[in-house]
């Protein structure tokens, strides 16, 4: 298989595969948004919360706010040493202390490490009125979107590769250019084209408006689209997902051997 980087922008990354096929493809796909550890808070001690919101929903809300870490740094609560007790190597904590009248949004969490917070400051959590005030602290550890959906890493999609081929007259090839509602066809010589193939998204109203035009999915060339919604990197999302599926597939022939 070969992988080749279409674009990168911040938290999202295109790239397309070949030589390879949709079940390789699905695999991948599902391993990112619910294999890869992320951060989140997982439970909140709460001392003081005279707000609007309850302390469930206080805490479900801290529970969503997505949190940048180093992936290298930390690990599993069932995998440290301290055995689930808690410490730095599982675990961080976030205090908020904050009194109203105030707008209390992700950057008033105070970390007990300084490399990890919240990927925006400005998360609004809880609007404090005039002598209302919240006072708590907020317990982030490593878990998998299998388990809560606050720990999905990212948003994964794919596409089959289009290819589109003319045999008609000019006319029929400009007829399907101003079919296509997304803008992606165009003449070169005479010839029909896909300005950009990852825009396509099949929808073949380029044939219906013209004779001899004609527009395939290439299953062995597949466009990948991962967009990060946790503190992860797009490019780590999809080296650890890979990682996470050699390692799926070197337990099962373990398994297989066994028999």
């Amino acid at each position: 298989m070969r992988v080749k980087v279409l674009s990168k922008k911040g938290a999202k990354l295109e790239m397309l595969l070949e030589e390879t096929d949709p079940a390789f493809a699905n695999s991948l796909r599902r391993i990112m948004m619910s294999d890869v550890p992320t951060m989140a808070v997982q439970w909140s001690d709460i001392h003081e919360n005279n707000s609007a919101l309850f302390d469930e929903v206080l805490s479900h809300r801290l529970g969503l706010i997505p949190i940048r870490f180093d992936p290298k740094k930390f690990v599993p609560t069932e995998e440290c040493t301290c055995k689930g007790k808690g410490c730095p190597a599982c675990q961080v904590v976030f205090i908020l202390d904050k009194k109203g009248p105030a707008l209390v949004v992700s950057g008033d969490l105070v970390s007990t490490d300084k490399k990890v917070a919240p990927t925006d400051p400005n998360i609004s959590i809880v609007d404090l009125l005039e002598g209302q005030s919240v006072k708590l602290e907020a317990v982030a550890r490593l878990g998998i979107g299998k388990t809560h959906a606050k720990h999905h890493a990212a948003n994964a999609s794919f596409q089959f590769y289009p290819v589109i081929t003319a045999k008609g007259s000019k006319t029929d090839m400009q007829n399907a250019i101003r079919a296509c509602p997304k803008g992606v066809l165009a003449l070169k010589g005479n010839k029909i084209m896909l300005k950009d193939p990852a825009k396509c998204d099949l929808c073949r109203s380029c044939m219906e408006h013209s004779k001899g035009v004609e527009l395939k999915a290439d299953e062995s060339r597949i466009i990948f689209k991962v967009e990060s919604i946790s503190g992860l990197d797009p490019d780590y999302i999809v080296d650890k997902a890979v990682e996470i599926l050699q390692g799926k597939a070197e337990d099962f022939r373990k398994k297989i051997e066994r028999i």
